[in-house]
């Protein structure tokens, strides 16, 4: 018998469904992770100690808010997590066989979605092709389009659901990888500009899957880019915010990239708010975005309340059944970063990197010149403030020596080139001093020259892995005068006439050679699509190999400064140095080495 539902029992009942979702209140917690750099365990093998930040302290946390009832909870990750710790290199480079760790870890915590940062792309096709295939979750970047196919390399966004709520999320990668990467590294894909990209997935996305909030997960800082890009200037490298004022649609962007904490409200073309957030770097951080979604019936749309918090992870215990699975892992990192490779017979350290020539940089310049037997060689305190300790030397002190995956270049520079390089470098690392009682380095300042706090800590004007010095050569550094002005080469290191049209060879890492940091470009003049033409070799590996087979081969190694090179008027330089030098080390000042 089939029994008939009565007109007003019908009408009866979708009245009684209409207000359950009329009245329906939807509780979201959206948790984002950025720029882990490899921390994902509760200590630091480079330093060999534990530490209170990392994954597994997040990961408590993330679980006690998935096991409240009355919310909803998203888990995603910013990118920047394949390098940084002796752990992912190893799985990078070394353990190739198995899963890689990342992947392990981040299936594990159930991760919703991610975004490939610029230093995912940097192990190479062989590490992030099979880490895209390795997650259980997508890995996003709407703007790395395959030259071949002319559609995303990875997916461009993806929809997550929960409950009766659905949520897009729109994955950018910052678009200047190729300023700093080598062309093999990223072969085969072109990086576009993030908000003409944004323009176009945003349209598809609203037509396509008409979703009830847009998330904007970008590995690109949240700097205020308005006038750059007023300018006719594409391709901006920390565009997150940009994307928010210019398209519109967005109701939470999560940043990275720039490892700062963001939690700020910017409008939108629209007049509407949206929430920037960014959890700065090394697990240190999660950033949250708490969101209230009513059911308005009348207008048949989610009301929403978004607010942004930054969670500490140190305020966490690490996860004790996450640990009990990784502690395998853990323990086997621990061997292989315990393995000697020579010995040092004095103490190195990069502070004194920071105020002129040091044994550590030299260091890195000996084995660039030997490897390439190039003229001159360019090199960075890539550690704001490491030591190597006289004695035995480890694989973990190479993390300490070379902070980065980066290869070995051998370029041909002019003379004039070489010394626009330098003026360059100079030029964001020394402040003009016009008496002794000035900074010797350049710190970002307000207009009255008052030095300007971030995080509560002073911040050097440019990162320290700008500071490039040079060996091959002798030369000074006149700090009293303007920038531009400021290099004076004497000679070869070796005595002989050095000339401004003479072409040389230099060595130098391939993050440089891609224009990174400005020197080729804006130091020395040579336009950016040329500097691939000036490549001579490449290594096939990245440098902190060449620099652990180096030290295996010598066995005993005496780091010495070549006092090539001076800053004067020396009573500057003392005084400068003196000041600056408590400022930038001190616990109390300690400057922010961010970014």
């Amino acid at each position: 018998m089939v029994h008939k539902i009565k007109p007003s029992v019908l009408l009866i009942f979708t009245l009684l469904i209409s207000q359950l979702l009329s009245a329906q209140t939807i509780n979201l917690k959206v948790i984002e992770t950025s720029d882990v750099h490899g921390s994902l365990f509760p200590y630091d093998f480079i330093y060999d100690k534990a530490i209170n930040t990392s994954l597994a302290q997040i990961y408590t946390y993330v679980k006690e808010e998935r096991a409240k009832q009355d919310q909803q909870v998203v888990l995603l990750d910013d990118g920047d997590i394949l390098q940084g710790q002796p752990v992912v290199y190893y799985y990078n480079f070394e353990k190739t066989d198995i899963p890689h760790i990342c992947a392990q870890v981040m299936n594990y915590m159930k991760y919703d979605a991610g975004t490939v940062g610029n230093h995912d792309i940097e192990p190479g096709h062989a590490v992030y092709d099979m880490l895209n295939k390795e997650f259980n979750f997508p890995w996003l970047a709407a703007n790395a389009v395959s030259e071949k196919t002319g559609q995303p390399y990875f997916k461009p966004y993806t929809i997550i659901k929960r409950g009766n709520v659905k949520i897009a999320v729109l994955g950018l990668i910052t678009p200047a990888i190729p300023n700093w990467l080598p062309r093999d590294i990223w072969k085969g894909i072109e990086f576009k500009d993030m908000v003409e990209t944004a323009q176009y997935w945003m349209k598809i996305i609203n037509e396509k899957e008409k979703p009830d909030l847009v998330f904007g997960l970008f590995h690109s800082g949240a700097e205020d880019e308005m006038k750059s890009y007023k300018a006719g200037k594409t391709n901006l490298e920390d565009a997150a915010r940009l994307v928010a004022e210019l398209v519109p649609g967005f109701d939470v962007v999560f940043s990275g990239h720039d490892h700062q904490v963001w939690n700020t409200t910017v409008k939108g073309p629209d007049g509407k708010d949206v929430l920037i957030l960014n959890p700065s770097n090394a697990s240190r951080h999660a950033a949250v975005a708490d969101i209230i979604l009513n059911y308005d019936k009348q207008n048949n749309k989610w009301e929403k309340k978004i607010q942004g918090e930054i969670i500490d992870s140190k305020s966490y215990g690490a996860d004790k059944a996450f640990m009990e699975k990784f502690t395998p892992v853990i323990n086997t990192i621990k061997e292989y970063v315990a393995k000697s490779i020579g010995t040092f017979d004095k103490t190195i350290s990069t502070r004194e990197s920071f105020f002129g020539d040091s044994p550590f940089v030299d260091l890195i310049h000996s084995v660039q010149l030997d490897l390439t037997k190039a003229d001159v060689s360019f090199a960075d305190p890539l550690s704001f403030d490491a030591q190597i300790k006289k004695g035995t030397v480890y694989v973990r002190d190479m993390f300490k020596l070379y902070k980065y995956e980066n290869l070995l270049y051998t370029m041909s520079l002019s003379g004039k080139e070489i010394k626009g390089f330098l003026e360059h470098s100079c030029s964001v690392w020394f402040n003009q001093m016009k008496s002794e009682d000035d900074h010797l380095l350049k710190f970002k300042a307000d207009s009255t020259g008052n030095i300007l706090p971030a995080n509560e800590r002073p911040q050097l004007a440019s990162p320290y892995y700008n500071f490039s010095s040079a060996a091959g050569i002798k030369y000074t550094v006149d700090v009293s005068k303007p920038a531009g002005e400021r290099v004076n080469i004497i000679s070869m290191q070796n005595g002989k006439p050095f000339d401004l049209n003479t072409i040389y060879k230099v060595a130098l890492s391939s993050y440089r050679g891609n224009g990174g940091g400005g020197h080729l470009t804006a130091g020395s003049k040579i336009p950016q699509k040329e500097l691939e033409k000036r490549i001579i070799n490449s290594t096939q590996k990245d440098l902190r190999f060449y620099l652990m087979k180096w030290i295996e081969e010598k066995k005993t190694v005496s780091p010495a400064a070549f006092n090539n090179w001076s800053i004067i008027p020396e009573n500057y330089w003392l005084k400068g140095k003196e000041k600056d030098s408590a400022i930038l080390f001190s616990e109390k000042n300690k400057v922010s080495d961010e970014k």
